[in-house]
């Protein structure tokens, strides 16, 4: 059976720092696309960050510079290191492992940046 678990989550001030980890199992970690994607109140569920099985990584404008995607094939985690958080990051980022036809999706972690 295959689980994603995210966490890391929380509340944060405005120009402050998260680390989200997602945890798999059931899965053959090391072949799959893993990505960060969120979803804020009244919107449409976004790509935030990918990482490839050969660690190729790509981040959406919003989050360039921002975001650091990471996975260790040990531990079968994929991380999202979230730096200078603004409001309009407020959103639940959920996990994605992909692999060809086969998509399995986390529960979500809430992030919510606030003064």
């Amino acid at each position: 059976q295959v689980q994603l678990v995210e966490s890391g989550g929380g509340l944060v001030q405005p120009g402050g720092s998260l680390r989200l980890s997602c945890a798999a199992s059931g899965i053959i970690f090391n072949r799959y696309t893993m990505g960060w994607y969120r979803q804020a109140p009244g919107k449409q569920r976004e790509l935030v960050a990918r990482i490839t099985s050969d660690d190729t990584t790509n981040y959406a404008e919003s989050g360039k510079g921002r975001f650091t995607i990471t996975r260790d094939n040990v531990k079968k985690t994929v991380y999202l290191q979230i730096d200078s958080l603004k409001t309009e990051d407020t959103a639940v980022y959920y996990c994605k492992a992909t692999w060809g036809p086969y998509r399995n999706w986390g529960q979500g972690t809430q992030v919510t940046v606030s003064s």
